[in-house]
C-alpha cells in the first residue's frame, strides 16, 4: 500500500500502540514526526529499525494541549521532513473514576489527555493539510466511545467526544481532500486490569467474550492504520471502524469459547 515517503505524525510514540504503528509503517517507507515524552529513550529500538528501513525521523517532546508549542514544533519538523501527510492520534489515558465519587481533577486529566489533545492536533495539523489540499487524520479511539466501561466514566466521555470530533472534522476538512476516520479499538492484553470494576462484569473472563477467544493486539491496529493511511483508502471518510473481534456483540456467558477445564467451559 502506498505510503512511501509520506510524513506520519504519531502523537504518542512511546505507547505500545505507537511502537507497533511505527514498526509497521516504517517497513512501508514512511517518515515520522514522533511525539515522545521520553524524548526518544523509550523507542530506541524502534528508531534503530526506522534507520535500518531508511525512514527519516524527527523526535519531539511537546505538550499537545498547547497550540503554540505544538505549532512551533511541527513547523520546525517540516523544515526537515516536509509537511504532515498522516496524523495518528493515539493518546489513551485511563484513570479509574466513578460518577458518584470521582474527583473533578481526574475527570479533566483524562479529557485533556484523550480529547483536548485530539482537538489541538487536528487544528494545528489540519492547517498544514488544508494548505496542501490532502491528508489523512486517524484517531485511535475505543469501543468505549459506544459502551460504558463500568469503571471510568471519564474515559468513556473522552472517547465519545473524540468520535463526535471526528464526525465534525470530516465535514469541514473533507472539502480540502482530507479524510478523517477513527478506530474503536477493542480489548487487548491487560485491559481487564486497566478497567477493573467493582460492579460491572464486562471485563471478567474478557478474553473469552471475543467469539473466537483470541484477543486483538496493537499489531492488528497497526495493520488497519496502514490501510487507512494509504492512497488506497481515498473513499473511506467519516468512518468509525470497530476493531474488537466481536467483543461488543457478546451476551451469552454460558456459550463462551472457554477451555473445558475452566468453570463454565465448553466441552
Amino acid at each position: 500500500m502506498t505510503i512511501l515517503s509520506k510524513v506520519v505524525f504519531i502523537t504518542d510514540a512511546d505507547s505500545e500502540s505507537g511502537k507497533a504503528i511505527l514498526h509497521n509503517l516504517s517497513k512501508e517507507g514512511a517518515n515520522f514526526i514522533l511525539n515522545s515524552r521520553s524524548s526518544g529513550k523509550s523507542i530506541q529500538l524502534e528508531l534503530e529499525q526506522c534507520h535500518t528501513a531508511g525512514s527519516k525521523t524527527v523526535v519531539i517532546n511537546v505538550d499537545l494541549c498547547s497550540r503554540p508549542e505544538l505549532a512551533e514544533a511541527i513547523e520546525q519538523a517540516a523544515q526537515q521532513l516536509g509537511t504532515i501527510d498522516v496524523m495518528i492520534h493515539n493518546n489513551n489515558l485511563i484513570k479509574l473514576t466513578s460518577i458518584e465519587f470521582g474527583e473533578e481533577d481526574v475527570f479533566f486529566d483524562v479529557l485533556n489527555e484523550n480529547t483536548k489533545t485530539a482537538f489541538v492536533c487536528t487544528q494545528v495539523v489540519g492547517k498544514q493539510m488544508i494548505a496542501q489540499q490532502s491528508g489523512r487524520i486517524i484517531y485511535v479511539s475505543s469501543i468505549h466511545a459506544e459502551k460504558p466501561t463500568g469503571s471510568s466514566f471519564a474515559y468513556s466521555a473522552s472517547k465519545g467526544a473524540v468520535k463526535m470530533l471526528a464526525s465534525e472534522a470530516t465535514l469541514f476538512l473533507g472539502r480540502h481532500g482530507i479524510t478523517v476516520n477513527s478506530i474503536e479499538m477493542g480489548p487487548v492484553e491487560g485491559d481487564n486490569a486497566a478497567l477493573e470494576s467493582t460492579f460491572s462484569t464486562l471485563y471478567e473472563s474478557y478474553q473469552y467474550k471475543v467469539p473466537n477467544a483470541i484477543l486483538g493486539t496493537h499489531e492488528d491496529l497497526a495493520a488497519l492504520i496502514l490501510y487507512i493511511a494509504s492512497d488506497e483508502s481515498r473513499y473511506l471518510n467519516g468512518a468509525a471502524i470497530r476493531l474488537d473481534g466481536g467483543f461488543l456483540n457478546h451476551y451469552m456467558d454460558f456459550r463462551m469459547k472457554k477451555p473445558a477445564d475452566l468453570e463454565g467451559g465448553t466441552p
